[in-house]
């Protein structure tokens, strides 16, 4: 018999990597070809910030760095760069979750745009460290404005449709530890 609570940990894994895989698949389907559009969100990136600020134990960071490293390899990105940076900002949410527990969501929201900032001008700066060709700043901040304003939308639905939510105060993980 499977432990109920470990068998959670691992259906949410596997939605987290097929849930990532569609938003692959959707980035590198040809919608719409004419230049000049505004970007999208990094839907992925709100995905595993979410979880990770609301649910640590579903993603440990080998996964989101799986994950991640796969979307870099798909999107032509330098192999690995994004998927450091995102596993180092999961990593510094996931070391603060005790804490951010009982935040607010208009705290937690500013939380992870900070967040996601830092890691756009990391990323940003590695790029002209390592002389490697960026895309424009001006689209790339529509890139990280229009995430910032995508995450309420993704927790919205995280909990909603795939039922990651905050753990309770007396909520133990599979391990029997509390949160």
């Amino acid at each position: 018999m499977v432990d109920p609570a470990l068998r959670e940990i691992w259906q949410h894994r596997a939605i987290y990597v097929a849930v990532a895989a569609g938003l692959i698949l959707l980035r590198l389907l040809p919608v719409n070809t004419t230049p000049g559009r505004l970007p999208g969100p990094d839907l992925l990136l709100c995905l595993t910030l979410a979880w990770v600020q609301r649910r640590p134990d579903y993603l440990p960071a080998g996964l989101v760095a799986a994950v991640i490293l796969a979307e870099d390899l798909f999107m032509l990105r330098p192999p690995g760069l994004w998927a450091a940076l995102t596993v180092l900002g999961a990593e510094f949410l996931r070391s603060r979750a005790a804490l951010t527990r009982e935040l607010s969501f208009l705290m937690e929201w500013l939380l992870i745009a900070a967040v996601m900032v830092v890691l756009f001008l990391a990323g940003r700066l590695a790029h002209a460290v390592m002389f490697l060709p960026q895309i424009g700043f001006g689209y790339a901040t529509a890139q990280v404005l229009a995430s910032i304003l995508a995450y309420p939308l993704v927790v919205g639905l995280s909990r909603v449709a795939l039922g990651v939510h905050k753990p309770g105060m007396g909520e133990v993980d599979a391990r029997g530890r509390r949160f």
